[in-house]
């Protein structure tokens, strides 16, 4: 029998733990992987595109553990009053090949993205910072505000995106977060006065959500949205600018930012600024970019941080996945029982 974790069991427990608690442990336990990067077999996820959106998976292994997340990406979905990315994903022992968990990843994966770009804002924001500039008010918006303010401090949030609704949604939705929230008519106006950008698009296009006269010296940006070939959220200048940090370079160079930049812009792998063999923020003025497009261990840590959680708890169900005969060897005859 399996562990599952239904949509309805993962949002209880994500209130049992409490959304801001989740959210900085999530981010201590992907900056605990990324700092052992080498124990895994890594490689970039397998994607399927069309013209309507992209279908993925993400498997990783750290030789003891294997997980992979099936996720989609569509942003028209929304259109029909669906989600434009759902995602599960499966954690399995790598020793006998049979799962230990089943869990829905829609909520989850909007927790492991926000957890992320905290551990990167963490490593990379100029002391003192303390306003965030959100644009793109989507499904992430608001996971996004609740893990920079638990993990680095933010105490105000200026919301920008082309959709007014959008922006009225997370000012709702934060209403008793906190945060210092103020809606913004542009994007220019959003970045005035924050230290710290996150820019979370959905539209599948090359865009320039951010122009270079926007960004000055001293910001820290976390650009999330350009996740697939031919979707960008900055202007390539912006890049030639700042010193950029990747997650896994061969996916990136394809779904980030740098997919307009030459095959050897240089960048950083953020990994090695949290193990400390990489500086991060080296001076007041210096303009940093997490070019984060999502990869594989923040999924294998965010399952792994669930399956840990679960203990003690009544917040998932068991599935009956694994055949289990009483003789290993015969399957058919299991079956033929089955009848009487």
């Amino acid at each position: 029998m399996v562990p599952f974790v239904s949509v309805e069991n993962m949002m209880r427990l994500v209130h049992h733990i409490g959304v801001e608690t989740v959210l900085a442990e999530l981010t201590d336990v992907i900056e605990a992987d990324f700092r052992r990067w080498d124990s895994f077999d890594k490689t970039p996820r397998v994607a399927s595109h069309s013209r309507e959106g992209v279908i993925e998976l993400m498997p990783i292994a750290d030789g003891s553990t294997y997980s992979f997340k099936y996720v989609n990406g569509h942003p028209r979905n929304v259109v029909d009053g669906l989600q434009t990315v759902t995602a599960f994903g499966l954690l399995a022992e790598v020793a006998t090949g049979y799962p230990v968990l089943l869990t829905e990843m829609t909520i989850l994966t909007a927790l492991r993205t926000a957890a992320t770009s905290a551990m990167a804002t963490r490593h990379l924001v100029p002391k003192g910072a303390r306003t965030l500039a959100l644009i793109g008010n989507g499904a992430q918006a608001e996971f996004q505000a609740l893990a920079l303010k638990a993990v680095c401090g933010i105490e105000t949030v200026r919301l920008y995106d082309t959709d007014p609704s959008a922006t009225e949604k997370v000012v709702a939705n934060l209403a008793t977060s906190g945060l210092g929230i103020v809606a913004c008519s542009s994007a220019q106006q959003a970045v005035e006065g924050a230290q710290v950008v996150t820019t979370c698009t959905a539209d599948k296009q090359f865009a320039t959500v951010l122009t270079d006269n926007m960004v000055g010296a001293g910001i820290h940006i976390n650009a999330i949205g350009g996740d697939c070939p031919g979707k960008t959220e900055l202007h390539r200048d912006i890049l030639q600018r700042a010193d950029v940090f990747v997650e896994y370079p061969p996916q990136t160079r394809v779904e980030g930012e740098i997919q307009q930049m030459p095959a050897d812009f240089p960048v950083t792998e953020l990994w090695k600024v949290v193990a400390g063999t990489a500086p991060g923020r080296r001076d007041p003025r210096q303009i940093t970019l997490f070019d984060g497009v999502g990869f594989a261990i923040e999924d294998f840590s965010a399952l792994r941080y669930v399956r840990d959680r679960l203990a003690g708890t009544d917040f998932y169900q068991t599935l009956d996945l694994i055949a289990d005969p009483d003789d290993p060897r015969d399957l058919f005859g299991m079956l033929q029982r089955a009848k009487n």
